[in-house]
């Protein structure tokens, strides 16, 4: 009689050489088609190459959320585990990524509401017929594009007196390195080299890198940063502190300026520290 040995391997099953064949570990679905209860999410959305994995996950959150429910970071920190200062930092991603629009309103009685709007496709706007639109065919009429309004420009920074790549280098590690002291300082590519030179003009005054990521990052208001670049770019300005005693290495003394004398041979105008005669009467 035949026996089994369950220490023998089991005969590996002869591949499928058909093109839908998973590749080995990689991922498959087991989907179910849902009648109910689901919100349809973009990829430009889920798989987002910029965007936190945490600003993904509120966005889509956000989204399958009805008319009328309230997104505030209190409601959110509640909810979610993440907290208030990890909330905040997603939602400004997802507003600098067009996921959000938040406007600040004030209603009858003088009280000043947040108004948000979540917008499932950045850049497109539905735009509700008019009564002209009616006399055309809505087929071949094109949509109406959103006008984005333009960002307002950064706040000008100071500028080393002596760029060298290894000062500007260590102004972007800096820069960069806010967000591990405070989430709310993450920054763009973009703003950081705009925000690097003015953190290497501290530098080159011989300002410590620990000094000046605490003037940096203390006392951020507690309501949070809606524009952390444009925020460090006025710290970096309003509380650049003076040059050494001595000046940069490579400083030159100011040019001395003598008055006016008046030649006693010539009576002709020169510059001189003392009264006497001008250099064509001492020759």
């Amino acid at each position: 009689m035949d026996t089994r040995n369950p220490s023998a391997p089991p005969c590996a099953e002869s591949r499928n050489t058909g093109k839908n064949h998973p590749r080995a570990g990689g991922l498959t679905h087991d989907n179910a088609r849902h009648t109910t209860r689901f919100t349809v999410i973009g990829n430009h959305l889920a798989q987002h190459r910029e965007l936190s994995l945490l600003a993904i996950g509120l966005g889509v959150h956000i989204q399958s959320l009805p008319k009328g429910a309230r997104v505030d970071i209190k409601t959110l920190a509640v909810r979610f585990p993440e907290g208030a200062v990890r909330i905040s930092a997603a939602l400004r991603e997802l507003e600098a990524h067009g996921y959000l629009r938040r406007t600040r309103e004030r209603v009858p009685g003088g009280r000043i509401v947040t108004r948000t709007v979540s917008c499932n496709q950045p850049g497109h706007q539905d735009r509700r017929p008019s009564a002209a639109d009616h006399a055309h065919d809505p087929a071949t009429t094109p949509a109406t594009p959103k006008k984005r309004t333009p960002r307002k420009p950064l706040p000008a920074v100071p500028r080393p007196g002596h760029p060298a790549p290894a000062l500007l280098q260590a102004a972007t590690d800096l820069l960069a390195g806010l967000r591990r002291h405070d989430p709310r300082l993450l920054l763009s590519a973009c703003d950081t080299a705009h925000l690097a030179p003015g953190v290497a003009a501290w530098l080159e005054r011989d300002v410590s890198a620990t000094a000046v990521r605490q003037a940096l990052t203390s006392d951020l208001p507690p309501e949070g940063v809606r524009r952390p670049a444009a925020l460090l770019a006025h710290r970096l300005t309003a509380q650049l502190p003076p040059p050494p005693p001595f000046g940069p290495p490579t400083a030159r003394p100011p040019a001395v300026r003598h008055p006016l004398q008046t030649c006693d041979g010539c009576d002709r105008a020169f510059r001189a520290p003392d009264p006497g005669n001008c250099r064509d009467c001492r020759r």
